[in-house]
């Protein structure tokens, strides 16, 4: 279950990273850091930013978005300007990227394990509407056959 998390813990994640996180992105994670994006034939989870505040939230938020990224930049292909955000549980992650600077885009990816290849799926968090994205129609046509 998310929870809010203070504004501090994502500037400690920025300066461990060395990246910026778009407002849009930050905002939605101070309200409710981490949770899943769940439609008809997918599920998320979004990565939280580590909230040292007590015990219980440092247990709830262990694999945080620092950790997970380091994880996966160890992956043969994982773009090396992406964030890992979040995961299907399948190895597939959900990234943010940035052009060089640091500074992350708006964009979603979904970044693929076995094909090492990463897809534009929405404008930013708040447009992820994973049901109606052509890439997931896609997907879907290949596990329905």
């Amino acid at each position: 279950m998310p929870f809010p998390i203070d504004e501090k813990y994502i500037f400690e994640t920025e300066s461990e990273l060395n990246v910026k996180f778009p407002t849009e992105f930050k905002n939605r994670m101070i309200k409710s850091n981490g949770g899943e994006l769940v439609t008809d034939e997918f599920e998320f989870e979004l990565f939280p930013f580590f909230d040292k505040s007590d015990r219980k939230r440092i247990s709830r938020s262990c694999n945080h978005i620092g950790l997970e990224t380091k994880n996966a930049r160890e992956w043969n292909g994982f773009p090396n300007n992406g964030i890992a955000i979040g995961t299907d549980g399948f190895g597939n992650q959900l990234i943010l990227t940035h052009n060089g600077n640091g500074n992350l885009t708006d964009e979603i990816h979904f970044w693929n394990h076995e094909t090492r290849q990463k897809e534009k799926i929405a404008e930013s968090i708040n447009k992820l509407y994973i049901e109606k994205s052509s890439f997931w129609t896609r997907i879907k046509s290949k596990f329905n056959k």
